[in-house]
């Protein structure tokens, strides 16, 4: 399985859910079984690192976002991706614009709703804690997505 997590600029809460969804995916010993990665709608930021307070909260809690460098969404991506995540409504409404016609991904929401959550924050918006409460959301939103597509807990 492929999972691709997207955001406005892919520097802040799609890298996040790529690095906490890693990390369950490692611990639960299914890192070879499902794939992530994340991106971003507008290549604003394309080649850069996560924002460093992204990385600095993912850090405090054990995540690693140092690797990953920002990218866009091509066509490409609806074909070799069984979901495509959208962190936000508009995040969702800009993929469902570019989506090809034939595309197989499936394209949706990354949060269900089930807890109230139906968008990823912005953390920009959020002040001093903006970042680990965007984390927050993260974190439970992963777990609800495993649940959601069924995934074990462990292999």
């Amino acid at each position: 399985m492929r999972l691709l997590f997207v955001c406005l600029g892919n520097i802040c809460r799609s890298p996040t859910a790529e690095g906490v969804a890693r990390a369950v995916l490692q611990g639960r010993g299914l890192a070879d079984r499902v794939e992530v990665d994340s991106a971003g709608t507008y290549g604003y930021h394309a080649g850069e690192p996560p924002d460093p307070r992204s990385q600095s909260a993912a850090r405090r809690r054990g995540y690693s976002l140092a690797a990953q460098r920002s990218r866009q969404v091509d066509d490409a991506d609806f074909y070799e991706f069984d979901y495509i995540l959208a962190m936000d409504g508009s995040n969702l409404r800009d993929l469902e614009a570019m989506r090809p016609p034939n595309a197989t991904a499936r394209v949706e929401p990354f949060l269900d709703g089930s807890d109230g959550d139906r968008e990823v924050p912005d953390p920009y918006s959020g002040g001093r804690g903006g970042f680990d409460r965007t984390l927050d959301i993260i974190e439970r939103g992963v777990e609800r997505l495993f649940e959601r597509l069924e995934l074990p807990s462990s292999a």
